[in-house]
C-alpha cells in the first residue's frame, strides 16, 4: 500500500564522484528524511519533522538550529563535516534549545557562551573548540539573516594549540608499517604520502580518476579540484592492481572504488579507521594518525626541494596554510633542508 504524504520536496544532487543521487525533506526549507522512501524509518523521520514543525516555538534557539540544519548552508557541507556538525548540534540544543533570541543581544550572552566552551574544555579542549565554532557558524548564518539581532560568538580564539609539531612519519615509520601491516592498507599509505590527500577523498577514488598519468579529484571538503601526477612508486602499484583486478574475467568498472578492504568491498569510515589504528599498533607506531599523513606529503615535497605553490598543486591546500603547516606544524626545522641550505652556501662560496 503506498502512502502519499503531503508537501514533499524532492532534490536532486550531484556528487563530486559524479554520482547523482536523490534526497528527499519534509518540505521546502525542511529537514532532510531518513531511510529509503516508502520505508518505516522514511515514515518516522516525515513524522517526527511534522512534529517539530508545529512544536517548535519561534522565538527560541532551537529554531534557528533548526532552520540553520534545513539550509543548503548545512546540507552542502561534505558528509563528514555534516556528521561532526550534528553531534555538536545535538550538544547546543540540550544546553540552549530553550535560550530566547532576543537574550543574544544581551552582552553577558557572550560571557555564558564562553563559560559553556571551559566547561566542554574539561573533557576535550579541541572539541569544547569545535562545538563553538559550530555554535558560532549557526548565529552567524542567522544574524546575516536577520533572524537573530546579532553573534555574541564572534572571535573567541582558541583554547586548543596543536602540539604535532613533530608527528610526521618518518621513512622507519613507512617501513614498520609495510612489513608488519596487512596487504591491503599498504596502497592507502603510498596513496596518502604521494598525493598529501584527506582519508575521506582517498577512499572515494574510483578508476576514472585514473587515467594512467594523473589522479584528478574534487575534494570533498573545500571542493578544490587537484589534478595530481602518479609519483613512479604510485604508478607502478596502480597500474599493477588495476591489471590485477581485470584478469578474472570483465574489465574493471570505471566506477569502482580503488581502495577496497578484505571483503573487496568499498571501504566505510569507521571500518577504515578501525582497521588503521589496529595496524598501526600492530606496527608499533604510536600517536601518528592518517591525517598526519598529509602533513608528511607536505613536509617531503619541502624536503625535496618544491615551492609553495608546487606544494599547493598537489595536496590543495592555499599557499596560506601550506605555509602555517610547514612553519609551525610540521617542518620542526628539518634536518634535512639545514643540510641542503649549507651545501648551497658552500657551492656559492667555492667550498
Amino acid at each position: 500500500m503506498r502512502i502519499k504524504l503531503k508537501g514533499l520536496n524532492r532534490v536532486k544532487k550531484r556528487l563530486a564522484s559524479g554520482k547523482t543521487v536523490t534526497y528527499y525533506y519534509a518540505w521546502k526549507g525542511g529537514p532532510r528524511l531518513e531511510g529509503e522512501p516508502g520505508s518505516p524509518k522514511f515514515i518516522e523521520s516525515y513524522n517526527a519533522a511534522l512534529a517539530t514543525r508545529f512544536t517548535t516555538p519561534p522565538d527560541q534557539l532551537r529554531s534557528i538550529l533548526k532552520q540553520y540544519q534545513a539550509s543548503h548552508s548545512f546540507t552542502d557541507l561534505a558528509d563528514r563535516t555534516r556528521q561532526d556538525y550534528k553531534k555538536h548540534l545535538r550538544t547546543i540544543e540540550a544546553e540552549y534549545g530553550d535560550f530566547p533570541i532576543e537574550a543574544l543581544a544581551d552582552r553577558r550572552t557572550r560571557g555564558e557562551f564562553l563559560a559553556w566552551r571551559e566547561r566542554l574544555a574539561k573533557n576535550s579542549r579541541r572539541q569544547a573548540d569545535y562545538a563553538y565554532a559550530v555554535l558560532a557558524r549557526v548565529l552567524s548564518w542567522a544574524s546575516n539573516r536577520g533572524f537573530a539581532p546579532l553573534n555574541p560568538c564572534e572571535r573567541p580564539g582558541r583554547l586548543y594549540r596543536s602540539t604535532r609539531s613533530t608527528k610526521v612519519w618518518t621513512a622507519e615509520d613507512e617501513q614498520r608499517f609495510y612489513k608488519h601491516a596487512p596487504r591491503h592498507l599498504h596502497l592507502p599509505l603510498l596513496m596518502a604520502l604521494w598525493t598529501g590527500q584527506r582519508q575521506g577523498d582517498l577512499l572515494a577514488l574510483r578508476w576514472s580518476a585514473y587515467d594512467g598519468q594523473y589522479l584528478r579529484l574534487t575534494q570533498q571538503k573545500t571542493k578544490v579540484r587537484v589534478q595530481i601526477p602518479a609519483g613512479k612508486p604510485l604508478k607502478a602499484e596502480l597500474d599493477a592492481l588495476r591489471e590485477a583486478r581485470t584478469k578474472p574475467a570483465n574489465e574493471l568498472a570505471a566506477n569502482s572504488h580503488i581502495l577496497l578492504n578484505t571483503r573487496h568491498s568499498p571501504w566505510t569510515a569507521a571500518g577504515f579507521r578501525a582497521s588503521w589504528r589496529k595496524a598501526c599498533k600492530q606496527a608499533g607506531i604510536e600517536d601518528l594518525t592518517f591525517h598526519d599523513l598529509r602533513g608528511t606529503a607536505v613536509t617531503r615535497l619541502a624536503i625535496a626541494g618544491c615551492t609553495i605553490p608546487e606544494i599547493a598543486t598537489i595536496t590543495g591546500h592555499s599557499l596560506k596554510d601550506v605555509g602555517t603547516i610547514l612553519d609551525s606544524h610540521y617542518l620542526d626545522r628539518n634536518s634535512a633542508l639545514g643540510e641542503s641550505a649549507i651545501r648551497k652556501l658552500e657551492d656559492l662560496d667555492g667550498a
